[in-house]
């Protein structure tokens, strides 16, 4: 072949092109890459492979692990959604994570506080290193918190609420945060079902409210956290802590070997959290109907 033809042929459109030329088949994959579903599965996979690398990581790994997955989610948004981040902004991030601590601690506290006074449980000091516990205790529910929320009220839920909104978004990320957790020591359905209406369905509302990752992470970490120490298994996986926890009665009161979460109080408690929340995001006009455009930035 010769120089001119071989020229005339790679000028010329392929049998994938588009009328002005471009390849229509790279187009169509652009468009599906770019689309929620696209951004949400590449984000998930990203990120789910730096919690899957780190997450059991000895000392401070887990908190590298949490904060290479804040990086691989914002060049997902930026690169791939072609979407700002606001959610993860650094302004304000401390006071929306102190605030969200406090509401999860808060939650924690007074739901083992009446577990207790009906009988459920009794504590007593473990006797071991308290700076040595709450190190280790910090580090691993840091990268689990912050992981977990990207994962599913970053990446799943924003994606879920471009396509239905955000009440759609809400029932299907907080059922699937359930179902995560049947892999958990001592899961039932039960526990799934609690999981997905106290914590699922809080966090996702709680998302929804303030817009914002910080926020989220830090109730997910003051819970966990606070859990931990006490001494009460998180989702069914028993830790070290600053106390024992010696549990009576029956699962319904208590959780059983899965824990706090499992008791019927606490989901009881989360459900009117999680209301609560949603109202406040309504009231604020943060919700999306069904195929609207962006969210709505908190303020």
């Amino acid at each position: 072949m010769s120089a001119t033809s071989t020229a005339r042929h790679a000028a010329e459109p392929g049998p994938g092109a588009g009328p002005d030329g471009h390849d229509a088949r790279g187009g169509r994959l652009e468009r599906i890459v770019r689309s929620p579903l696209g951004w949400m599965t590449a984000g998930l996979a990203g990120v789910g492979l730096v919690s899957g690398v780190t997450a059991t990581g000895p000392g401070p790994v887990p908190v590298l692990g949490a904060v290479a997955a804040v990086a691989v989610y914002w060049l997902v948004m930026r690169r791939v959604a072609r979407r700002s981040t606001p959610e993860i902004a650094r302004r304000g991030a401390g006071r929306e994570a102190l605030l969200g601590g406090a509401i999860g601690l808060g939650f924690v506290l007074v739901s083992a506080s009446l577990i207790t006074a009906f009988g459920g449980y009794s504590f007593s000091w473990a006797g071991q290193g308290v700076m040595a516990v709450v190190w280790s205790a910090v580090m691993v529910q840091i990268g689990a918190a912050v992981t977990e929320e990207v994962l599913f009220r970053g990446l799943a839920l924003q994606a879920l609420e471009q396509l239905w909104g955000s009440r759609a978004a809400l029932v299907i990320t907080g059922t699937f945060f359930g179902i995560a957790h049947l892999g958990a020591p001592g899961a039932t359905a039960w526990s799934a079902l609690a999981i997905a209406s106290e914590a699922g369905v809080m966090l996702g509302a709680a998302f929804l409210w303030r817009r914002n990752i910080w926020f989220v992470a830090g109730l997910h970490f003051a819970w966990n956290t606070t859990e931990q120490l006490l001494g009460i298994p998180v989702s069914g996986h028993a830790s070290e802590g600053l106390f024992t926890v010696d549990v009576h009665g029956s699962a319904v009161l208590t959780g059983g070997g899965f824990g706090l979460e499992a008791a019927l109080l606490p989901v009881v408690l989360g459900v009117l959290l999680a209301v609560r929340m949603f109202v406040l995001a309504r009231g604020g006009g943060r919700l999306l109907p069904r195929r609207s455009a962006r969210p709505t930035q908190a303020g």
